[in-house]
């Protein structure tokens, strides 16, 4: 699997945004190494959709990825980021109402980061098209009512770190992820 042999499929012991732990850990940043891979699999999920004016990614995991697919469809692409704690339009990216959105991110586990741009863009007008993803790391159960696509669909086991077995093996943790796990 391309993932495993460019190392995004990890294994180890990681702490993840949630706070929760696992054996298994998604680093599609190793995926956006590989310009040729990445630019074949964002070709293979815009695919998945049509009838897009612009592709909009959550930063940080989002940004290369919206990029990718946005050029394979021949849209415009935009990237939301964080200020004060929520998802923002900065760098001057504007919405007009009833633009068809794509919202893509490389690794969709709650889906909340895609909601929060979801959000954000249905309040300046525009219409979701669709969300697509490199890996849905829920197993299917995540919904954003609108298409969602995956490349990769993995169910990843994780635990509260009172329940952690890993924890009770006395193995070390990694927090590979973009953002801060409040304590």
């Amino acid at each position: 699997m391309i993932l495993e042999r460019l190392g995004v499929l990890q294994t180890g012991h990681f702490r993840l945004t949630s706070g929760r732990h696992s054996d298994r850990y998604m680093q599609c940043a190793k995926l956006f190494e590989h310009p040729v891979e990445s630019a074949e699999l964002c070709s293979d999920l815009s695919e998945r959709f049509s009838d897009v004016d612009l592709v909009a990614g959550p930063a940080l995991g989002g940004i290369i990825m919206a990029y990718e697919v946005a050029r394979a469809l021949g849209v415009r692409n935009i990237f939301a980021e964080r200020e004060d704690g929520r998802m923002a339009l900065r760098r001057g990216f504007t919405v007009s109402p009833g633009e068809r959105a794509l919202i893509v991110e490389d690794v969709v586990t709650t889906g909340g980061s895609v909601r929060e741009v979801i959000d954000l863009l249905l309040e300046r007008g525009a219409e979701i098209a669709g969300v697509g993803a490199v890996v849905d790391r829920s197993g299917g159960s995540v919904s954003f009512g609108a298409p969602f696509h995956a490349l990769m669909t993995l169910e990843v086991a994780s635990w509260e770190e009172s329940e952690c077995p890993i924890c009770r093996e006395g193995h070390p943790i990694v927090k590979p992820g973009s953002r801060q796990v409040r304590q």
